[in-house]
């Protein structure tokens, strides 16, 4: 008889678990029912934090290099590299875990680091580079990024203009003749699960600003900031799916170093090896802290879904909250889902014991799927 050859590519279960710890427990709950199953584990990100701890569980080696953080301050940012190719993830140097508790700076934040990240990857021999954009503080539409890698951004007097994106609107002349030459012959790609333009109703500031601290006036001031910063460099890419992403920092690496967009899970998945992991397997686990709505739009359990379903691979799904309904996730390829506060109601419970609780849930899993016939699934 054969054995189940399970895959476990599940994304973090943020606030709790890393991707890691949940592919570890997953498998020892699985295990507890189901000795000799076999289960290969393949932490997934799509693009956000996490996206280089993925990479790095996936065999690329970690780097870390001291980048300018969000407020100006140093910070230690962490990227991959295996080979020619590196994973660089913008949240290491200017997101939102670099702000000290109930500090926002939402028209001062900076990405100056993750230009500095950049080019500590390009040093290091890159030559694609899978730059992972979400979790950013920022709204500075990659004016700080660039400004790391050579731009000049100066208001009327010639000086440069302030840090963040409330800094553009005295932005007088963008210069971006001195930046480093080598992007030309990088395959620079933008991998995120936003497709938000730069401005507007659906753009940076009015739909991510307020996460960052933005008061309304702060999201009309940054709108209007980068309107006016877009209508120096290239108004036509404003609009282009992913220029808002990251506080428009997707505006920034599209317009100035020829960044592509693509999803950041399908991006992720071919740099972690999703395909060959996925043929040699019989069942797949995926999921991440909250399924809900934002999932079925980009995230990681219905990218891994969409690519087993196509493959004719069974998928169930574990998850700390369900907000989806049995259809939604029929939809999205997902046969069952288990939650882990169906089994703990208490979310600050469930938090706290997410390792335990998800154990219990593999178990279930187990039993329903994997014990049940001769083949394991």
């Amino acid at each position: 008889m054969e054995t189940a050859r399970v895959l476990v590519a599940a994304d973090k279960f943020k606030g709790s678990l890393t991707a890691v710890q949940v592919a570890e427990r997953v498998t020892a709950g699985l295990r507890r029912v189901v000795p000799g199953v076999r289960v290969e584990t393949l932490p997934v990100a799509d693009g956000g934090d996490g996206t280089v701890a993925a990479a790095v569980a996936a065999g690329f080696e970690r780097r870390e290099t001291r980048v300018t953080g969000p407020l100006g301050d140093p910070v230690t940012a962490a990227y991959a590299v295996r080979g020619t190719t590196a994973v660089v993830e913008m949240a290491e140097a200017s997101g939102l875990q670099h702000l000290p508790d109930g500090v926002f700076a939402p028209l001062t934040a900076t990405t100056y680091g993750s230009g500095e990240l950049l080019r500590a990857a390009v040093d290091a021999g890159a030559r694609t580079i899978v730059f992972g954009v979400g979790g950013s503080a920022t709204t500075d539409g990659g004016a700080g990024m660039l400004a790391a890698l050579g731009a000049r951004f100066l208001d009327a007097d010639g000086k440069p203009v302030g840090p963040g994106g409330g800094g553009l609107a005295d932005l007088a002349e963008a210069d971006l003749s001195g930046l480093d030459p080598r992007f030309a012959g990088i395959d620079l790609i933008l991998a995120s699960d936003v497709d938000n333009p730069l401005t507007g109703p659906k753009g940076a500031p009015e739909v991510y600003g307020r996460q960052k601290g933005a008061t309304e006036a702060d999201i009309a001031t940054l709108d209007a900031a980068l309107a006016h910063y877009a209508s120096l460099l290239g108004p036509e890419q404003a609009g282009l799916p992913g220029a808002g992403a990251a506080g428009g920092i997707g505006y920034g690496a599209l317009v100035a170093l020829g960044a592509r967009f693509r999803p950041g899970i399908e991006v992720m998945l071919d740099v972690l090896g999703f395909a060959p992991a996925l043929d040699r397997a019989t069942f797949v686990i995926t999921g991440e802290g909250s399924l809900d709505a934002q999932t079925l739009h980009g995230k990681a359990p219905a990218g891994v879904a969409a690519a087993a379903r196509a493959a004719g691979v069974e998928v169930v799904a574990v998850c700390g909250r369900l907000a989806l309904t049995p259809q939604a996730l029929e939809g999205a390829g997902i046969r069952r889902a288990y939650a882990l506060l169906d089994l703990e109601p208490d979310p600050a419970v469930c938090m706290a014991q997410a390792g335990p609780l998800l154990e219990r849930a593999a178990e279930s899993i187990a039993r329903d799927f994997l014990a049940s016939s001769p083949s394991g699934v």
